[in-house]
């Protein structure tokens, strides 16, 4: 293959999959991993793809975070199942983390007035928990991220560093069974990583549509989790993969 068809190629690979590493493209197209880091470089300087962190992301569509009222209207009714259910395993006097997901959000909206910390990266999850009397709301502040209306970075990072909790309630991009759970947003994930690390609980709210698919930045593997709540449609065959992962796996 001549490096212009290559270079083609490989641009329409990363718009295809919106983001992609290093090592998977140098498999792809049988060349060595240098090779695909100099077309890289050569492909962001003509503005075709942007370079991140070992891979590369599509610049066609700005897909790290996609904004709430995108998110909000995808798989809502799905989303709020789920979010009834989780509410189901919030007791009295818990300390809780959520993360910046329209799930989140739900459960943010469907929340009884009750004796509750919540801790949060989402400025959406604590404007909505601020009717609720009772609940007390810690904001983690940092980085604002308008699309998603979240915090992220250092700050959010450090923020979280001081505190720990009962339960922590996140979602993520994309869920399989070999790579776990990834987001299309290394900040992100990194913070629900650093969520899952002060919790003694993780509690995964995924939707069927994000089972099979890999995202670019690695959060955790499956086995991390402690229960995963997710709706009916989800695949047989994918339920048991969670379960022998040794995940417990709720479908609503």
């Amino acid at each position: 293959m001549l490096v212009a068809e290559r270079q083609r190629k490989l641009v329409e690979v990363v718009n295809d999959r919106l983001s992609i590493r290093v090592s998977e493209l140098s498999k792809i197209f049988s060349v060595t991993e240098e090779t695909i880091r100099r077309d890289l470089e050569k492909l962001e300087k003509e503005n075709l793809l942007r370079r991140s962190h070992g891979g590369a992301v599509s610049i066609q569509k700005e897909q790290s975070e996609i904004s709430y009222l995108e998110r909000e209207i995808t798989n809502a009714e799905d989303k709020k199942q789920i979010a009834m259910e989780a509410i189901k395993h919030i007791e009295q006097g818990d300390q809780i983390v959520l993360d910046a997901s329209t799930t989140a959000w739900y459960m943010a909206k469907e929340l009884p007035d009750m004796l509750l910390t919540v801790l949060t990266n989402s400025i959406k999850v604590a404007v909505e928990l601020s009717r609720k009397e009772q609940v007390r709301v810690i904001s983690t502040g940092g980085l604002l991220l308008p699309q998603s209306l979240s915090y992220v970075g250092p700050l959010a990072e450090r923020s979280l560093n001081a505190y720990h909790v009962n339960k922590a309630f996140l979602s993520c991009k994309g869920v399989h069974l070999e790579t776990g759970l990834t987001d299309t947003n290394e900040f992100q994930a990194l913070l629900k990583k650093q969520m899952m690390g002060i919790a003694d609980m993780t509690v995964l709210l995924a939707d069927a549509s994000k089972f099979g698919v890999r995202s670019f930045a690695h959060i955790a593997d499956l086995g991390e989790i402690d229960l995963v709540i997710t709706n009916k449609s989800i695949e047989a065959a994918i339920e048991q993969g969670v379960r022998e992962q040794g995940t417990e796996i709720k479908t609503v």
